[in-house]
């Protein structure tokens, strides 16, 4: 019986970079590589629009690194990372057992990398990339800057354009600059990302950033409300409000 190819995408902002995994990948006949992107937006799109089962990701590009690629583009995929020396990536993969490539690589190393793919494939295991994205995002904090997808398309957001942001069961609302942006994630886990003297958590569904504070006022006996410099009003808890005394 003659299975489909398994469809791949090679993400690297160098051109000879990517001529090279193609290359490699040219003398495996049951890969097929469905797109080559120079970005991280451009892999973004690719691999919402093409859902490839194998990706080739570069760690070190400009605009959105490798790890923002994952995050933005979901962890259902094997993933073999690509990097010139970096000690912290190649660190954080050794301690999850996550393959990858150190740039240059030879042919029985990329062979090697490439059969471990194709068994989390046809394993469908591809835990080892989202402990690797969960650690990424913890060393990358506090977060200058919050990544959001809708469909193919990227939001970058700087994290000081940003209001407040609300928790919607498993999403954030995050009000910035006059919009509002849907992320699929916890509050608890955003919250852990943030600068904590500049952003409070003043009730269970609230993140404030505390700039874009007014006054804040009684509402009733043990709870009290936020006005924002733009008229905006937020529900204070008591646990909230002492942790905006400690800093305003």
């Amino acid at each position: 019986m003659k299975h489909d190819p398994i469809r791949a995408v090679i993400v690297d902002d160098e051109e000879l970079a990517r001529e090279g995994l193609r290359d490699h990948l040219g003398r495996h006949r049951e890969v097929e590589v469905v797109a080559e992107c120079a970005n991280g937006f451009e892999a973004v799109k690719a691999i919402a629009e093409l859902r490839p089962s194998l990706l080739f990701l570069d760690v070190q590009m400009p605009k959105l690194n490798g790890f923002e690629v994952l995050e933005l583009a979901g962890s259902e995929m094997a993933v073999v990372f690509v990097t010139a020396y970096d000690q912290y990536a190649i660190k954080a993969f050794e301690v999850h057992a996550v393959d990858y490539l150190l740039k240059p690589f030879s042919a029985p190393r990329f062979d090697e990398a490439l059969a471990r793919a194709l068994d989390q494939i046809s394993r469908k295991d591809f835990s080892r990339s989202a402990k690797i994205l969960e650690t990424a995002r913890s060393a990358a904090a506090p977060l200058e800057r919050v990544l959001i997808r809708n469909g193919s398309d990227v939001f970058v957001v700087p994290v000081g354009t940003i209001d407040y942001i609300e928790a919607q069961d498993d999403y954030v609302s995050i009000a910035a600059a006059g919009k509002k942006h849907l992320k699929p994630q916890r509050l608890s886990e955003l919250e852990t990302q943030l600068d904590a003297k500049r952003f409070v958590r003043i009730h269970r569904s609230y993140i404030l950033n505390i700039d874009r504070i007014s006054r804040i006022e009684l509402y009733a006996k043990d709870s009290r409300v936020a006005i924002l410099k733009d008229g905006s009003q937020l529900p204070v808890s008591r646990a909230g409000h002492e942790k905006l005394k400690a800093l305003l």
